[in-house]
């Protein structure tokens, strides 16, 4: 099929898996195991911790995957759940010690991924992509 033929959702979608499964790769390389479901809820976890309710509705599962996944990555050591300090009977999820570990790791294989796109695509290329795609986001991310 011709790249023309392709839609627009698909043509961001296939850099994207390129990117992620190198990000996973290398995480597995440094001896972290994270599947591409735990991440997505995992990449959304704030910096204070998250209510798992929240989580579930940013990573677009239900309650229960959410709180299947965060088991599986709390039983890993790469969360924790902890009272949430506003409302007595919630819990936040927040990323542990060993979790964070896990996050420069991902940020240097993107910046390496960056970087490649970059001198392929040529500096003024890559910074109007990047241009084009924060425009759309204004569009298509309710969390922006």
């Amino acid at each position: 099929m011709p790249d023309d033929d392709l839609n627009l959702g698909l043509l961001l979608f296939i850099p994207y898996r390129s990117l992620e499964n190198r990000v996973f790769a290398r995480l597995a390389a440094a001896g972290f195991d994270i599947t591409p479901a735990q991440a997505r809820v995992f990449q959304r976890i704030g910096a204070n911790g998250t209510r798992l309710t929240d989580l579930a509705d940013q990573a677009q599962v239900t309650k229960q995957t959410a709180g299947f996944l965060v088991d599986q990555l709390e039983k890993a050591g790469y969360v924790r759940r902890v009272p949430d300090p506003t409302d007595a009977r919630a819990r936040l999820v927040q990323i542990t010690e060993y979790g964070a570990r896990t996050i420069p790791i991902a940020a240097a294989e993107i910046a390496d991924i960056e970087a490649e796109w970059t001198a392929h695509l040529g500096a003024t290329q890559a910074a109007q992509l990047r241009r084009s795609l924060t425009k759309l986001r204004e569009i298509t991310d309710p969390y922006a």
